[in-house]
């Protein structure tokens, strides 16, 4: 896939809260002396840092998730083990690997979910001790002049393949804190290829953060290598530490008292992210041949700023089933807001024997096409021996919280309550009765009119 293969990726958003600038951060004089030895240079200001990254869900790509239904709550889940029909694969049947020659043209690559683990391979998701922490890429999250043609694999002398790192002084001169670009590298690369799995772009054309000179961690605050999360229903492994709107703006942020009232019931997302993007269907179960003579899947996807989302009650927890990820909630339980989400649908392989999703192995059917075969050796892998494999659609809800609009781009009134607006009340609960006072231009007519008139 394209971002698997794409080996030059960074690993997304790391951030020690005290590093400042590049031309102000300290050391210089040691680093230019000594050179830069990997994290071992690094602890020599930040001792037992490397441990602590061993901690984050960075480097294990899982953790234990406790707003999920139909899952261990004692067991840690993420990229490391689950399966879903953005990606149908993991870590452990999709570790970094060279897949077999193409029967066409005799080539090979390397492929791998894990090809952003900021390890060296050897060293990978969720290993531990001292060679595991010697092993951890500082400067892929914190060099902004990082060479990312270092960071691609090859085989040691003992056939092993290793994730190569640029661990060069030059790169340690410009340590600092983590760039738009060291986490949008892999963060925006996700799932396939550019704009695939959240379809969204974090610059000043599409998201008012952007726009003010923010970079990610300005929100994203990390302390101590936990970085702050929302509660995206598709993303479960999280730091412990979460994120909301309100971290930085009060639960009344308008000067208007009418939109302060909304907030009770309406996340700020709904209507400061009117639209997103990426991929809506992806297919599994017949990959398309690329004019490198490899396989992908067949994906339809849209550009940033693209797909009008849905919006649903949530209540930030998840349901979850083979046919369905997405959002929990009701208008009455008095914990729900309607929140917009992107839809996704993936086709793929499931168990006749018990309608589970099945993974697949990427590593034969980029070779060949031949879908079933990954299937097969990702059964293999797991151990499971008992299956019959049926193609069928999986229906996955994104939470759309980024690309947040200017003001002037956000919903207003007329947007959600005119009859053709963009919420679907009787969807969202309502009766016939309200949505008739809900769609009544007595709402916002005197409040539109006067602002129509500002405008003229």
């Amino acid at each position: 896939m394209k971002n698997t293969t794409f080996f030059a990726t960074l690993m997304a958003g790391v951030a020690v809260a005290a590093l400042v600038q590049a031309k102000d951060h300290p050391g210089k004089e040691y680093l230019q002396k000594n050179g830069y030895q990997g994290p071992a240079t690094c602890e020599v200001c930040h001792p037992g840092a490397a441990k602590e990254f061993l901690n984050s869900v960075h480097w294990k790509h899982a953790s234990k998730v406790d707003n999920v239904e139909n899952i261990d709550p004692n067991q840690e889940y993420g990229m490391k083990n689950r399966i879903y029909t953005m990606c149908n694969g993991n870590d452990i049947v999709n570790n970094l690997k060279e897949i077999p020659p193409s029967p066409e043209t005799g080539k090979t690559k390397y492929s791998g979910c894990n090809s952003c683990h900021p390890g060296n391979h050897i060293q990978d998701v969720g290993s531990t001790g001292p060679e595991a922490e010697a092993a951890v890429d500082c400067l892929v999250c914190h060099s902004s002049t990082y060479d990312h043609s270092k960071r691609k694999p090859y085989k040691d002398e003992k056939g092993n393949v290793v994730l190569g790192q640029d661990r060069s002084t030059e790169a340690a001169l410009s340590i600092a804190t983590p760039t738009v670009k060291n986490c949008m590298t892999c963060h925006e690369a996700a799932g396939g290829g550019v704009l695939v799995k959240r379809g969204f772009a974090f610059n000043k054309e599409h998201d008012v953060h952007a726009a003010k000179g923010m970079v990610c961690v300005d929100c994203h605050k990390t302390k101590n290598h936990k970085i702050p999360t929302g509660y995206d229903p598709n993303n479960w492994a999280h730091d412990g530490v979460r994120l909301s709107c309100t971290d930085c703006h009060t639960v009344k942020p308008h000067k208007d008292e009418d939109y302060n009232r909304h907030t009770a019931r309406i996340a700020c997302q709904t209507c400061h992210i009117p639209r997103t993007g990426g991929a809506f269907a992806k297919d599994f179960t017949k990959w398309e041949q690329l004019s490198n003579k490899f396989y992908e899947p067949t994906t339809l996807k849209k550009e940033a700023n693209e797909t009008a989302p849905v919006y649903a009650w949530y209540n930030l927890t998840v349901a979850n089933r083979p046919d369905f990820i997405g959002p929990k909630g009701d208008r009455k339980d008095g914990k729900s807001k309607i929140y917009p989400f992107k839809i996704f649908q993936g086709k793929a392989y499931f168990n006749k024997k018990d309608g589970q999703l099945l993974a697949m192995d990427f590593a034969p059917p980029m070779a060949t096409g031949d879908t079933l075969a990954g299937v097969a050796s990702a059964a293999k892998i797991l151990g499971i021996k008992d299956y019959e494999p049926v193609p069928g659609w999986q229906t996955i809800y994104f939470g759309s919280n980024h690309q947040v609009a200017p003001k002037e781009k956000a919903l207003t009134c007329y947007d959600c309550h005119a009859p053709n607006g963009v919420l679907n009340f009787r969807e969202l609960g309502y009766t016939a009765d309200e949505v008739k006072k809900l769609t009544s231009p007595e709402l916002y007519f005197e409040k539109i009119a006067e602002k129509m008139r500002e405008e003229w």
